[in-house]
């Protein structure tokens, strides 16, 4: 049997990249490989050993990519990390981007551009390569979103988009780091279908990276667990699922639960019965309809799931609330009983809400100590202009203990995992001690009990008086107990 990646008593040349054992791992014709994990259990330095990223000491991987042409293994091995990255306007990302659509300017990229660059990037324009090009398009159902601009793109759009881009390269073998985060229920069958047929029809091997370990897809045929930062030994799909330690009902300790609860109050609270009040609300980028006459009310002590398909206009939704979208000022919204609008400023009204999104952690790029960014929170900001004092920095570490950041204080935001970084940006949200908390996929590239945590933190934080939530997840089971009414979404054709 060809073995197309073998890495033996792997050692990383420079001591950070190192896990805590030798890697050992092999990767044979016909093997389709979920590595899953805890977050930070070293998954991504398996990765970056697998791929060469990270040259090791001695017995450098072996690579046998038959019958494909490419002789680089970075021709051979493409990675795609799902960290709702867009394409090639990353560095210019901020946090309202997506919403300030009168700022796309000529320079910003659309689908189609990006797609012929990568197609005439990877090889020679001929016939066998267009046809290529036009069944991954039809697989992909792309075509109608090659006139969009990048960063309009769905979570679901975007991932197709980056698919197509990555295999028009036509690697021997695909690398994908949770695909599944942020897509409805219909969008994951259908990438998971897609997968499958890709890994049926070419000479192409897939390796899913997965922090959530319930959801393994079937043409999957091997697993290998990374924990405490030692890669496992390679077992199979059916004895992995049957090996499986069942999820934890309870994370989050009764003595820490209490202390959430027992929190003192704050002087300066809304007593609005009233704290989302929309009425007739309409969003229209040109002729695209995301928003139709809707109507909202939340009121106070309310904990909502906002449910719909990607693309129905939740994230749209919620940046209104927020203000990050400028149509906001065009709309009929009142907050805490205060119209948009009406003389109290965004500032004075997001003092009182708590908030974290996939669009906040993608704009979060900064090397910043974890604790300065959790302290941000104070002061509504996405660096820190003002300096907290002692008594609320210790707010802040009592709040990263609550979210299992304990020690991780001083850490480099960007030197922490994708999950870890979640639960900063969670810390971040809950430590003003919000009356209106709005999470929107909280638990994105969370491990299972980490999952299991925030959902405990924040079934006790709606314990407390004048709470209240709004949720978004694509998983009816991450939902925490305290959800007590629901808006559901319908995307416009």
């Amino acid at each position: 049997m060809q073995r197309i990646i073998e890495i033996e008593n792997g050692v990383t040349r420079m001591p950070e990249w190192r896990l805590a054992q030798p890697v050992n791992f092999t990767l044979d014709e016909g093997e389709h490989i979920a590595i899953v994990g805890g977050n930070a259990s070293g998954k991504s330095m398996l990765v970056d050993i697998i791929t060469g990223r990270h040259p090791l000491l001695m017995n450098e991987p072996k690579y046998d990519f038959r019958p494909s042409t490419h002789e680089l293994a970075s021709e051979n091995i493409k990675y795609i990390a799902f960290r709702d990255s867009y394409g090639d306007s990353d560095g210019q990302y901020y946090l309202q981007q997506r919403w300030n659509q009168q700022e796309i300017d000529k320079e910003t990229p659309i689908v189609n551009d990006l797609l012929e660059k990568a197609f005439l990037m990877a090889g020679e324009d001929n016939a066998e390569r267009r046809q290529l090009q036009s069944h991954l398009y039809d697989l992909f159902h792309i075509s109608h979103l090659l006139d969009k601009y990048i960063i309009l793109l769905s979570s679901g759009e975007l991932r197709k988009f980056q698919l197509t881009k990555t295999l028009l390269a036509d690697p021997r073998v695909l690398v994908m780091d949770n695909p599944f985060i942020g897509l409805d229920a219909g969008t994951r069958d259908q990438l998971k279908t897609l997968l499958t047929t890709l890994s049926r029809e070419r000479s192409l091997q897939i390796i899913l990276v997965l922090s959530k370990t319930d959801d393994i897809p079937d043409f999957i045929t091997h697993v290998v667990e990374v924990k405490d930062m030692t890669v496992g030994k390679k077992m199979t799909r059916k004895e992995y699922v049957e090996q499986r330690p069942a999820d934890p009902e309870k994370v989050l300790s009764e003595e820490m639960k209490e202390a959430i609860v027992n929190m003192p109050y704050r002087s300066n609270e809304y007593s609005s019965d009233e704290v989302i009040k929309m009425e007739k609300v309409c969003i229209r980028y040109g002729e695209r309809v995301i928003l139709d006459t809707l109507d909202w009310t939340v009121r106070n002590g309310e904990r909502w799931a906002l449910g719909g398909q990607n693309g129905a206009g939740k994230s749209t939704l919620l940046s209104l609330v927020c203000a990050d979208n400028p149509q906001s000022y065009a709309c009929d919204i009142a907050l805490f009983g205060h119209a948009r609008g009406s003389g109290e400023s965004i500032w004075d009204i997001k003092k009182h809400i708590g908030y974290v999104s996939p669009e906040m952690h993608r704009a979060y790029n900064r090397n910043l100590p974890a604790i300065r960014i959790v302290a941000s929170g104070l002061k509504d900001s996405m660096g820190l202009y003002v300096k907290p004092e002692k008594s609320e920095y210790d707010v802040c570490r009592w709040w990263m203990e609550v979210f299992g950041l304990k020690g991780k204080e001083d850490t480099s935001f960007l030197k922490l995992s994708s999950g870890e970084q979640r639960l900063v940006l969670l810390a971040r949200a809950f430590v003003k001690d919000p009356q209106l908390l709005i999470l929107d996929e909280p638990l994105h590239g969370l491990d299972n009990r980490n999952r299991r945590l925030v959902k405990d933190v924040i079934n006790a934080f709606c314990l407390r008086r004048h709470k209240t939530l709004v949720m978004v997840s694509h998983y009816q089971e991450e939902l925490p107990s305290c959800i007590d009414h629901q808006l559901t979404l319908k995307r416009h054709v």
